[in-house]
């Protein structure tokens, strides 16, 4: 038996008794949800007990199958640590036969190298077989790295002589939904998981650099590390849409981590409302504006009236009288101090009434408690709070906003675009759009301050507008956030064109920006591709770079009636290796794509949905749900179709195109977009 081999059998081995301990682990979680509600001082105490040890059971019992370790550490002073996804354990006070990712000693898993051991005198990096379920045969190889006395030389997964292990697995196909990278994470992307949970961030991450890998485990290490704090207040991933949350799903609960809510600013701000009417471009753009955020508010505090007559307030046989000035004094000053509108009507009461107490007590002494509530509630003061303060609902006010938009902030043409052109009978009527909810949450959070969370991450924060940043703001008001972006993606309308303003807009304007250029997933000839684009964007960001050499590029013209034939022909070709892929064009287009897809006899399915057929593999996609999405070969049919079809088409070929991993075809009839066309074909032209 080699050196090798004894290894191979010797880790087999342990994975055995980590196997063993974790199938007790998890029957012990289940022996202590019968048992522990008998050791409770009261019935609240066994009621969050109780939910402790079910959500622990069901935790275990709902661990997926997989290796249980992917690294181990030798340090200096003799001691030995198996690093995985999950701390395992023969007994809770015993040092732990396997240390989750997150805990502080994994650190130097991911940050020691040849410059600085950090106290590691060997890294061990675990070779498993493709979707293992964890079955000791599954483990194939395994690799040293001998920092403390190795020659200090280049770090990362693309240097010379560095793990071809850690190279695998960052390159190892795409099929199924996006995995988690806590055997592969860098040390620059560590350095942001682990960033303390009171920091505001902001990541400037270029295509491939691992922004949302990154995004998803700062979240779990989060709740890993402060769980009080962070489930208290909870946790929110936000992404741009279902699609996209559909491909990330797996991460967080392949970490440990299931009760985290996944959810896109869409559904945050629904308030119950479905979408049932849509805006044009110009309406859109003007609710999307920041200057709406002023508009509501005006809007809403325009209902707010001085008082006309003095206030006469019936206690039994006596009637007790508050002038028209000290109201006015009273409205005056809860105005100054811009509570929220329900927040203020309230106040206004609570003040009336203070006043109408204090004439009481000078006259007759003291007043009880139940007194100042029958005051408080009595016709006459909810009369005058009606007329001063009047309730109001955030639909009522939009209906009206919608219907007469008068504001001069808005300029004739605004108002005109977004006014109704058959305003309904009754608000509670209305048809909603998209932005008309975005609009709702203004005015809700207006009126009532909302609750928030822990942590928010925002994924493709680039792409929001600033009235769906403020929706995240306030629910951030007392948290903080992960914001992940590329401003060289940015494809809506009201895109970002800076981080300063739309931090700005999301209430963390001293967030640092944190720029992640190397890329690990999307090859050199992709990015080199791709690259080109951006001198014709309008963005400055910094150019990209990939430590993955390589990718397969093939950009070709075909005949205007070939360009069925030719995909199929393409997914034919890919279909033959391993691998995810996507077909990518218009929707118009990809319809089209689609069915000549079928009629060849292969099976596709649209992005959140399993391909069908034998593959399984190919997802046919419109450009427009392309965002943070990854197969590993992509076919882009039409490109130039793709940048017309929208204002900022350009920045949408830049996400189509860097969503390969391992190969890309360009297939077109017509031109090339402007920048994109090889060298070699500009030379030859």
């Amino acid at each position: 038996m080699t050196t090798l081999d004894h290894e191979l059998s010797s880790e087999r081995t342990y994975h055995d008794t980590c196997r063993a301990a974790l199938t007790r682990m998890i029957e012990g979680a289940a022996h202590h949800v019968v048992t522990g509600e008998d050791v409770s001082a009261s019935g609240a105490d066994a009621e969050v007990l109780g939910h402790r040890l079910r959500s622990r059971a069901k935790e275990l019992r709902e661990e997926r199958p997989g290796p249980l370790f992917f690294g181990r550490l030798e340090l200096a002073d003799g001691r030995r640590h198996y690093i995985g996804r999950r701390r395992i354990g023969e007994h809770p006070a015993a040092p732990p036969l396997v240390v989750d990712w997150r805990a502080p000693v994994a650190r130097t898993f991911y940050q020691a190298s040849t410059r600085d051991p950090q106290g590691v005198r060997v890294r061990r990096r675990f070779g498993w077989a493709p979707h293992s379920d964890g079955d000791p045969a599954d483990l194939t190889g395994l690799e040293d790295e001998h920092l403390a006395t190795a020659e200090p030389g280049p770090a990362g997964p693309g240097a010379p002589g560095a793990s071809a292990i850690l190279a695998g697995e960052i390159e190892r196909p795409r099929v199924g939904p996006m995995r988690d990278i806590a055997a592969t994470l860098q040390p620059e992307q560590d350095d942001l998981v682990r960033a303390d949970p009171a920091d505001s961030v902001c990541v400037q991450g270029a295509p491939g650099t691992g922004k949302t890998a990154v995004g998803l485990h700062r979240a779990a290490y989060l709740l890993y590390t402060y769980p009080q704090r962070l489930r208290r207040g909870g946790l929110l991933v936000l992404g741009p849409n279902r699609a996209f949350l559909s491909y990330i799903a797996e991460v967080l609960p392949a970490l440990g981590e299931s009760e985290v809510r996944q959810s896109t600013v869409e559904d945050e701000v629904a308030r119950g409302h479905a979408v049932r009417a849509h805006d044009s471009a110009e309406a859109a753009a003007v609710k999307h504006d920041a200057r709406m955020a002023g508009v509501l508010r005006r809007a809403l505090h325009r209902r707010v009236t001085g008082p006309t007559e003095p206030l006469a307030v019936p206690d039994g046989s006596y009637r007790w009288r508050v002038p028209v000035a000290e109201l006015e004094r009273v409205v005056a000053d809860v105005r100054a101090e811009a509570p929220p509108y329900a927040v203020g009507r309230e106040r206004v009461r609570s003040r009336v009434v203070r006043a109408v107490q204090a004439q009481a007590e000078r006259r007759a002494g003291p007043r009880s408690d139940a007194w100042v509530r029958r005051i408080g509630r009595s016709r006459a003061v909810s009369a005058f709070v009606d007329a001063c303060w009047p309730k109001v609902t955030p639909e009522e006010v939009l209906a009206e906003v919608l219907a007469d938009p008068r504001d001069e902030a808005l300029t004739p043409a605004e108002r005109a675009a977004v006014r109704w052109a058959e305003p309904p009978r009754s608000y509670r009527s209305a048809r909603w759009t998209a932005a008309d909810l975005v609009l709702l949450d203004e005015l809700a959070g207006l009126v009532e301050r909302p609750g928030g969370y822990g942590h928010i991450v925002v994924d493709e924060a680039q792409d929001l507008s600033p009235m769906q940043c403020r929706a995240i703001a306030r629910r951030a008001r007392s948290g903080s956030l992960t914001v992940l972006g590329d401003l060289a993606q940015g494809t809506t309308p009201w895109a970002a064109r800076s981080w300063a303003a739309q931090l700005a807009h999301l209430g963390k304007p001293s967030a640092p920006v944190i720029p992640l250029t190397a890329g690990y997933r999307v090859p050199a000839n992709v990015v080199e591709l791709a690259g080109r684009l951006l001198a014709t964007l309008d963005v400055d960001v910094p150019r990209p770079r990939s430590l993955r050499a390589g990718g397969e590029v093939t950009v070709r013209r075909v005949p205007s009636a070939g360009l069925a034939a030719a995909t199929v022909g393409a997914v034919r070709a890919a279909l033959a290796r391993e691998g995810s892929i996507g077909v990518i064009a218009t929707a118009p287009t990809a319809a089209l794509l689609r069915d000549a897809l079928t009629r060849a006899g292969i099976g596709t399915g649209a992005p959140g949905e399993e391909p069908a057929g034998p593959d399984a593999r190919v997802t046919v996609l419109p450009a427009a749900l392309a965002t943070g999405l990854e197969y590993d070969h992509v076919v882009v049919a039409e490109p130039a179709a793709i940048v017309d079809a929208e204002p900022r088409g350009g920045h949408r070929l830049y996400v189509v195109l860097t969503r390969a991993v391992s190969r890309l075809d360009v297939l077109h009839t017509g031109e090339l977009p402007r920048g994109l066309v090889p060298p070699a074909l500009r030379s030859a032209r």
